[in-house]
């Protein structure tokens, strides 16, 4: 139950970065659902070897590298998952910022 309940609050932040972000664009609660799991499986297999790989430019810039890497993934889900539109890589960047303030609201607000 808390799996299916932390897979909809996903799509939800999902769909509320859709609606805050320019240029950020979801078609459907169902598209929505489809990308938290391709973003999971890019997460899955992608991430690691993209945060070793910048690990020193992830230390100098003391972890904010991250939201690079977190938008690369967004926009690498954006050629998988058909409804899911990224304009272009700032977009993505802005959006990996809002997803995570958003995502942290949510999570508070459900525990």
């Amino acid at each position: 139950m808390k799996v299916l309940l932390n897979w909809l609050a996903k799509a939800f932040v999902l769909l509320v970065v859709a609606y805050l972000v320019p240029g950020f664009y979801i078609d459907t609660f169902i598209t929505a659902l489809v990308l938290v799991v391709v973003l999971a499986v890019l997460n899955l297999l992608v991430k690691p070897f993209l945060a070793l790989l910048t690990l020193p430019v992830n230390i100098l810039t003391l972890g904010l590298f991250t939201f690079v890497i977190n938008a690369f993934i967004l926009w690498l889900a954006s050629y998988f998952v058909d409804g899911f539109i990224i304009d272009s890589f700032f977009t993505a960047i802005y959006a990996a910022l809002v997803m995570a303030i958003v995502s942290l609201v949510v999570n508070k607000l459900i525990k």
